[in-house]
């Protein structure tokens, strides 16, 4: 009773959104039959377990979201990290690692580890979506080919072949027609999602013209091999031996997919944030993300996770709460249960077309016009997320985006560190440091010092000095080696707060000296 009366609250607080909330969600419904469909094939799996699955992690998360707007299902990057899974242990061993997969994300979830997902830079994620945008956009021309047998040495062979100049012409033109509705109607009226009155015009046309035998019409269930059809999810428990070897199995999958879930929800919900102009809640959002799955493991699913592009599609169409997602999982429910019919005469060519907008939005036009307007490292990690998203994967790209970003980082701010050198009135020489003591500057700070020619005592005022790491430790306490050697000491003052507590807590390996009362003030420079 109370999560009704929590929905009745939700929908009474965004009433003013319902009537573009429950068309965007009917269009993304549409849009993710094909896509679930052809995530199946990746994962080796049929076609209505996709089905459901999205409808299952749709539904849960879209309840449970810290991210309105936002669009999850059965996902590419899942399938393709469950495919060998499958192919070797079967079904109900990929039920129990979706299952294992809910529990890991939830606990992210409530650790708070999604503080960790700020970490990600602006260039990183301007190339994965540049990446995401080129993979969608070849991904789309599968469907202009067919199957067709051909005898290779005697042997009868089924391959993929381009579809016949005139079928391929009229395609193309249901798919240019389906991007034009989509771009120039909202110019005239906002009453409709533009992307749902272009697959139902399109669908209408295409039907007709394959009637009267000018179009040999290419549908869904042409796509699917089959018809596409089925009932309401069933709850499963996994069956499997519970056993440490079932673990050692399961859990190198469980931690991968895992990973590559949350970083698709990552940058999906700052996707979303910077095209809504509000701000989602990341933790909350992981434990969505978390729960759905573990819901999905039981109801016999292949697991999934935020969908970047469907979420495009449901913002730009108009969607804003978490009744579009609601929405979009009920309608594709429906559709498979009861308009089967319907889903399977929806034409190709209206969804290629539909996620040829979405790569057009999704690209980042912008950032092919940053030559020398931003620094070339940034160009380069936009290039490198862009590739590695193509030929490899959403979480390898952004891995080694952000490490390749803290390398570049680490090294120019390694090169910016200076010192000013200065005599008391005592004869130490003072070492003013200024800049960041860290693991990527500790070989220019140690060649700044000159132990063979100081004099006796050597002061390191470090009050405009950042004191990083236990690698800057390190590099002063050899510093101090080199001149206790030599016998002379070294003394630190004016420490900051950091390098107190990095001190405090290594001073049983350390032998460096501290004097937080020495005024350097009282000295005669150089």
């Amino acid at each position: 009773m109370i999560f009704f009366t929590h929905l009745k609250g939700l929908f009474e607080k965004n009433k003013h959104y319902a009537k573009n909330d429950i068309l965007s969600g009917i269009t993304v419904a549409l849009a993710l039959i094909p896509e679930a469909i052809a995530f199946a094939f990746v994962a080796g799996v049929s076609p209505i377990l996709s089905l459901q699955t999205a409808v299952i992690i749709g539904f849960v998360a879209a309840i449970f979201t810290g991210r309105p707007g936002m669009i999850s299902s059965s996902t590419a990057a899942i399938a393709i990290v469950m495919a060998p899974l499958i192919a070797q242990y079967g079904l109900e061993y990929l039920f129990a690692t979706v299952v294992l997969i809910g529990i890991i994300q939830m606990l992210m979830g409530i650790f708070k580890l999604g503080k960790y997902a700020t970490i990600i830079p602006h260039s990183v994620v301007l190339g994965f979506l540049n990446g995401l945008a080129i993979v969608i956009f070849l991904a789309q021309w599968a469907q202009f080919k067919v199957d067709e047998t051909v005898v290779i040495n005697g042997v009868e062979t089924v391959q993929k072949v381009w579809l016949p100049f005139m079928d391929m012409a009229i395609m193309m033109l249901f798919v240019l027609l389906t991007m034009a509705i989509i771009h120039y109607l909202p110019k005239l009226t906002k009453a409709i999602p533009s992307s749902l009155a272009a697959i139902v015009t399109v669908t209408i046309i295409s039907v007709l013209l394959s009637k009267y035998g000018i179009y040999d019409l290419i549908t869904v269930q042409d796509f699917a091999g089959m018809e596409v059809k089925g009932g309401f999810p069933q709850f499963h428990i996994p069956q499997f031996a519970i056993s440490l070897e079932t673990l050692k199995i399961i859990f190198p999958y469980a931690i991968v997919a895992s990973l590559v879930g949350l970083t698709e929800a990552t940058l999906t919900l700052r996707v979303i944030d910077e095209m809504t102009d509000t701000k989602g809640k990341i933790n909350k959002e992981y434990l969505a993300q978390g729960f759905a799955n573990l819901v999905n493991g039981f109801f016999g699913g292949m697991g999934g996770d935020a969908m970047i592009g469907q979420s495009i599609v449901n913002i730009k169409s108009g969607g804003r709460t978490r009744l579009s997602a609601l929405v979009a999982a009920s309608a594709l429910l429906i559709f498979i249960m009861f308009v089967s019919p319907l889903i399977n005469s929806i034409p190709l060519a209206s969804l290629v077309g539909l996620m040829f907008i979405v790569v057009i939005s999704t690209f980042k036009w912008e950032s092919l016009k940053y030559g020398g307007k931003v620094p070339k490292e940034d160009l380069l990690i936009i290039a490198v997320v862009s590739v590695v998203t193509i030929f490899s994967n959403l979480a390898t790209a952004v891995i080694l985006g952000v490490v390749l970003s803290t390398v570049m980082f680490a090294w120019k701010k390694g090169k910016t560190l200076f010192v000013n050198t200065q005599f008391d009135d005592k004869g130490a020489k003072i070492y003013k440091i200024n800049g960041l003591i860290f693991f990527g500057s500790v070989i220019n700070f140690k060649a700044l010092f000159e132990p063979n020619d100081d004099p006796k005592n050597i002061i390191i005022d470090l009050k405009y000095a950042n004191v990083m790491d236990y690698s800057a430790i390190e590099a002063i306490n050899s510093i101090a080696e080199k001149y206790r050697v030599l016998g002379k000491t070294v003394t630190l003052t004016r420490m900051g707060d950091n390098c107190k507590i990095l001190l405090k807590n290594a001073e049983r390996i350390t032998s460096i000296k501290m004097d937080e009362n020495y005024d350097p003030t009282k000295k005669v420079e150089i």
